[in-house]
This record gives C-alpha cells, sequence and structure tokens, in this order.
C-alpha cells in the first residue's frame, strides 16, 4: 500500500509491439513536421529503453490526439456511450403529432363538408380511416412499452 492508504496500482511491462506502435506515432509526426528528425531519433531512443506501458505515452504526450489513437492507455476519442432514456410517463411524443394530424385534418374536411351544398356527411369515411390509424399507432406503442 501506498501511504495515502490506497492500494498500489500494478504496473504492466509495455511489449515490443506497444514500443513499435508508439515510434510510429513519432515518425509520423516527423512526416507531418512537427518533430524534427534529431526529436524523433532522441525520442525512439527514450521510447525503446521504457520498461512499463504507462511510461510510453509520456514521450508523446504533446503530440496532437489523432496520432495517439490506438496507443496503450491513449485516451479514447470516441464520447462516452449515452446512457438510454428512462421511459417517461403518458403519452409519446409521435403519437401526439400523429393524433394533432388527425384533428387537423379532420377539422378541414367536416369544414369543407360544412361549406358545401352536400347533404351526405362524406367525411365520415376518412374520419375512420384517421381514427383507426391512431388507434393502430397506439396499440403498437403499448406492445413494444410491454415487451
Amino acid at each position: 500500500m501506498d501511504q495515502d492508504n490506497t492500494p498500489a496500482r500494478r504496473r504492466i511491462l509495455a511489449s515490443t509491439d506497444e514500443r513499435e506502435r508508439v515510434v510510429a506515432a513519432v515518425n509520423q509526426a516527423v512526416g507531418e513536421g512537427r518533430l524534427t528528425v534529431a526529436e524523433a531519433d532522441e525520442r525512439t531512443t527514450a521510447i525503446y529503453a521504457v520498461r512499463y506501458r504507462d511510461e510510453l505515452l509520456a514521450h508523446v504526450s504533446d503530440l496532437p490526439d489523432q496520432l495517439l489513437r490506438g496507443l496503450p492507455g491513449a485516451p479514447d476519442p470516441r464520447p462516452a456511450p449515452r446512457a438510454p432514456m428512462p421511459y417517461r410517463r403518458g403519452v409519446p411524443t409521435p403519437l401526439i403529432v400523429h393524433a394533432a394530424i388527425v384533428a387537423f385534418v379532420a377539422v378541414n374536411i367536416i369544414a369543407r363538408w360544412a361549406a358545401s351544398p352536400e347533404p351526405f356527411f362524406w367525411p365520415a369515411f376518412p374520419l375512420f380511416w384517421l381514427v383507426g390509424s391512431l388507434i393502430v399507432h397506439a396499440r403498437i406503442r403499448r406492445r413494444r412499452f410491454q415487451r
């Protein structure tokens, strides 16, 4: 144990492959003009002398993250996965939108019927299909939630 009563972190030996990947990042930095050949030579010598994996990144920590991708101990460039959205009580938003569209269309076709001289209530047929689609949508949503 360390002096601050925390367990000592287990250090892992660096492999030749890991050293080679870090040296490749240094060579790429030279190719991009970020390091001089002399600096790269110094860093390469130091990298091959490293014993533990956690010491490797110290030699390339000043390079951009794009060069460090895939190196041992390098930060992961991908964002952390989002937690799943908790279930909200109430009516789901897509169902509310569907109901609003049905209401808008229903009001429009009933207004057209009221403005026309037609005595037969023809909007009954489209209203039947509109309301039926809303009921089917609500049942599908309920089944998905129950699974």
